[in-house]
């Protein structure tokens, strides 16, 4: 049986439930029963009302990966570390994974700054000044009709 490719209000729902879950569109679409990541985007592209619920998903997705990383941060990940020395000797080592957990964080935080910008993302500061750091000062002028101008 082949990939659905007609729009299917059932199968779309499915995809913007578990893109809100934290899925990608490519796991969802690599599984048996569902449409193509083509096929999904070019619903989007033709139909407002999933374009609509898929947008709301994505930003639900974003609220799931902050979940995700206060979960990572919270919970250890035990695993072995083994080190090889010139004369082939194993040295084995087992504890926290935390450059991977770190790893994990760092990803869902880019993510969710991507999906979501002005919840998740960093804030943005304008500075302005002018040369060497002098403060911008405003100047106005003025122009009267029948004004002579000042010499």
């Amino acid at each position: 049986m082949g990939r659905p490719s007609a729009y299917s209000g059932d199968i779309a729902a499915i995809i913007c439930e578990r893109i809100a879950d934290g899925n990608s569109l490519r796991t969802i679409c690599a599984e048996d029963g569902m449409p193509n990541k083509a096929t999904v985007l070019r619903w989007i592209s033709s139909n407002d009302a999933f374009r609509d619920q898929y947008a709301r998903a994505r930003e639900a997705q974003a609220d799931a990966l902050f979940d995700e990383i206060l979960a990572i941060a919270d919970a250890p990940l035990i695993g072995e570390k083994i080190k090889i020395d010139k004369d082939g000797n194993k040295e084995i080592t087992r504890g926290d994974m935390i450059e991977h957990r770190r790893l994990q964080v760092d990803t869902r935080k880019w993510m969710a700054s991507k999906l979501l910008p002005k919840k998740y993302g960093d804030k943005q500061q304008l500075e302005h000044s002018g040369v060497d750091g002098a403060p911008l000062v405003p100047i106005i002028n003025l122009s009267l009709s029948g004004a002579k101008p000042a010499t």
